[in-house]
């Protein structure tokens, strides 16, 4: 069975004992590769892990990564990458926006007729926006509120 084992953790306390990566892998006996590939983050066998927390002097679950911890890590991630994603949409449709009211302000200067024909969608545009905008700052509230209180 294979363990994930913290390489972070284990390169971070290795390097704190001014440990090299050879000693490391004669105090637990195991091979250098295996203590290579370990704080590459590669996975890792039991009797690796057990051997590397013996030469630490710790339990053996001190080395290996919580699985509730990494799964709420990765629902935030996630939660971030998706507001980052619809901010991102919203300000590329207040530029486009931006860029089609000054169309649309064009094509009513330069009508003479003095009737401001692009009133209408102008409106409605401006209402569609600003619905966007606010979903967008509805979900960044909700994901800071939830945020702060886990």
């Amino acid at each position: 069975m294979q363990f994930r084992p913290d390489a972070e953790k284990i390169k971070r306390w290795r390097e704190e004992r001014l440990w090299s990566q050879e000693h490391l892998a004669d105090l637990a006996g195991v091979g250098l590769r295996t203590v290579q590939r370990i704080e590459n983050g590669d996975p890792a066998s039991r009797d690796s892990v057990m051997a590397l927390a013996a030469a630490f002097n710790v339990d053996a679950a001190a080395l290996t990564i919580n699985a509730d911890t990494e799964a709420a890590e990765n629902r935030e991630r996630k939660a971030k990458k998706g507001v980052a994603a619809l901010r991102l949409g919203f300000l590329i449709n207040l530029a486009c926006w931006v860029f089609g009211m000054l169309v649309f302000v064009a094509i009513s200067i330069s009508d003479a007729d003095g009737h401001f024909e692009m009133l209408a969608p102008m409106v409605w545009w401006t209402v569609g926006i600003a619905g966007f905008g606010l979903t967008v700052v509805i979900v960044e509230l909700a994901t800071r509120f939830k945020a702060q209180e886990a």
